[in-house]
């Protein structure tokens, strides 16, 4: 007969493993072998696309049914308020929104400084130029090239294309900014060059215009030889309505289309009309009445969208060059056509973007990329120096 020598709590008769768990306790997972595989587990990053989208069609929607309603915003306070809460909603979950009031609060200041510094014109009462423009147009073309455009482009109403012109004119005030948006919103470092270019543009033109305050041909169609001999800002016979003044300093237009005037009309903004737009008509109008009336010298209509389209010239492919030197080049035409500004205050504002752009290029590719190329090096070798301080020895 066969005796049971298991102790108790053992099964079969055999020796406990001293490895084995208390009976009762709470089972221990077996930990895996030192050379098996390891789980990576992806930790869930928050998707903003979708509320990017949802956010920006929600302010594009908006922003055109205030337009729609109250007319575009000319003035640069307004453009710049509506652009802020678009780039807010473009950037959001990719960097906190107080970049935009950061980075946009101090080039909004500058622009207000320059703004109010325009009035030091006004102060300094320096002698308006009537016939230094059209003097060096007649010089290099042997006409006016207002008043031959207008000889033998004007029509007594305006055709369609003038609805080109006059949104081209139209969009100075809103499409350096549109684009500097862009920019802030694609690379900050770009966006912060572009706005020193901007800048520089601005206040140098202002100096040029402040300095040297030319009549817009416009203006020297109104008004006689006698009525400006002393080089008055503003005399009165610039303030009055397009009507043929004989004698005056651009000459007579000699209209090839029937029933157009035989003078130069300032005509920047009647090509609205023909689409029936009469708010953007306008809001032009009003916007022209706030400006200086004797700073022709130099365009900064022509100066802005010419540095634009150098700037981006490098960073587009073929259709992006197209369009922005296109873009300055139809500019231009506008300018001349809608008796705006004169050749000769064009190729000024071109040649002071020319100068902005060719010393930011100089300073950038000279000082500022190797400075920050250097810096970028010396921080790489700061983080390897540090992992191999901090790497554990090898026995």
């Amino acid at each position: 007969m066969s005796v049971d020598t298991a102790s108790p709590g053992t099964a079969g008769g055999s020796d406990p493993d001293p490895d084995d768990p208390p009976a009762g306790a709470d089972s221990i997972p077996d930990l895996p072998p030192d050379d098996a595989p390891i789980e990576v587990v992806e930790e869930k990053v928050r998707d903003f696309r979708l509320l990017r989208r949802i956010l920006l069609t929600i302010w594009a929607v908006s922003l055109a049914v205030y337009f729609w309603r109250y007319g575009i915003a000319a003035d640069r306070t307004s453009l710049i308020f509506f652009l802020a809460f678009g780039m807010a909603a473009a950037t959001i979950g990719r960097r906190r929104v107080s970049t935009v009031l950061i980075d946009w609060l101090p080039f909004v200041l500058i622009l207000m400084l320059y703004d109010w510094t325009r009035n030091i014109a006004v102060w300094l009462d320096m002698p308006a130029h009537w016939q230094l423009a059209p003097d060096v147009d007649h010089w290099i073309f042997g006409t006016n090239p207002t008043v031959w455009l207008q000889s033998h482009l004007k029509e007594s109403s305006p055709p369609w294309w003038e609805v080109i012109t006059s949104a081209v004119y139209m969009s100075y005030f809103i499409v350096p900014y549109a684009t500097a948006a862009v920019l802030w919103v694609r690379d900050r470092a770009l966006w912060r060059r572009f706005a020193a270019c901007f800048i520089a543009v601005s206040f140098l033109g202002l100096v040029g215009y402040t300095l040297v305050p030319a009549a817009p041909p416009w203006a020297a169609a109104r008004c006689t030889v006698a009525q400006v001999a002393d080089s008055p800002h503003d005399p009165p016979c610039m303030y009055r309505a397009d009507v043929e003044v004989p004698g005056n300093l651009l000459g007579e237009v000699h209209p090839e289309n029937p029933g157009a005037e035989p003078y130069v009309e300032r005509i920047s903004d009647r090509g609205w009309s023909v689409i029936g737009l009469d708010m953007v008509l306008r809001a032009v109008r009003f916007g022209q009445t706030k400006s200086n009336l004797v700073a022709a010298i130099p365009s900064l209509h022509a100066g802005l969208t010419m540095l634009l389209a150098l700037f981006m010239w490098p960073r587009t492919r073929w259709f992006g060059k197209t369009m922005f030197m296109g873009y300055a080049l139809t500019m231009a035409f506008a300018l001349v056509y809608s008796g705006e500004h004169y050749v000769f205050d064009i190729l000024l504002g071109w040649g002071l973007a020319g100068a902005v752009f060719a010393a930011y290029w100089l300073i950038d590719t000279r000082y500022i990329l190797p400075r920050n190329a250097r810096r970028r090096a010396e921080r790489a070798d700061a983080a390897k120096q540090e992992r191999r301080d901090t790497a554990p020895s090898q026995s």
